[in-house]
């Protein structure tokens, strides 16, 4: 038979006959299943350039293969798993892989332990040097650095005129200066 007359047969007949050698059977089938399965490969890979490669080396594989086959008539889901497994191999070899050892990340320096302990160091000469102020200058200090407030705001809020606040806050930031020098 040729290959136009075997266009109408079913699968496993054109297995049986590919199996025993007829390569215008085999023919049939990589005409009938070839686009289903770059359509799928494509899926797969994204559109990558090397479906056509997969497709190809997935039909070397089953004409090599082809007597394995339990059931002929299954053939198209057969080729569907060898596509899909070429496809996924090429996939994963195509991912960089980098041995853990070779891989050096240092830890944030923000976040070592050094650092950390001087933060905290830092924050509780801060706590300290912040008791030791006069109440309105403190109250002054923590409204505007730490609450992000305006003066005008810090006014309002304690019922002093805005010029009181710049007086006091600078007198704050000078002597936290001065005792935080250690920190700098």
């Amino acid at each position: 038979m040729t290959e136009m007359q075997l266009d109408g047969v079913d699968d496993a007949l054109i297995v049986a006959r590919a199996v025993d050698g007829d390569t215008a059977a085999f023919a049939v089938l990589v005409r009938r299943y070839a686009p289903m399965m770059r359509a799928h490969t494509r899926r797969l890979l994204g559109g990558n350039a090397d479906v056509d490669d997969i497709v190809q080396e997935t039909f070397v594989v089953a004409w090599q293969r082809l007597d394995e086959l339990d059931d002929p008539a299954a053939v198209r889901p057969w080729l569907m798993r060898i596509v899909s497994r070429r496809a996924m191999d090429r996939r994963r070899a195509a991912r960089v892989h980098l041995d853990v050892d070779d891989v050096e990340h240092e830890a944030p320096v923000a976040l070592s332990p050094p650092r950390i302990v001087e933060a905290r160091a830092r924050a509780a000469a801060l706590d300290e040097v912040l008791a030791e102020l006069p109440e309105a200058q403190r109250q002054c200090w923590v409204l505007r650095e730490l609450a992000g407030q305006s003066y005008d705001e810090i006014a309002e809020e304690l019922s002093i005129p805005a010029s009181t606040v710049r007086g006091l806050l600078a007198r704050a930031r000078k002597y936290i200066i001065v005792r935080m020098e250690q920190w700098r």
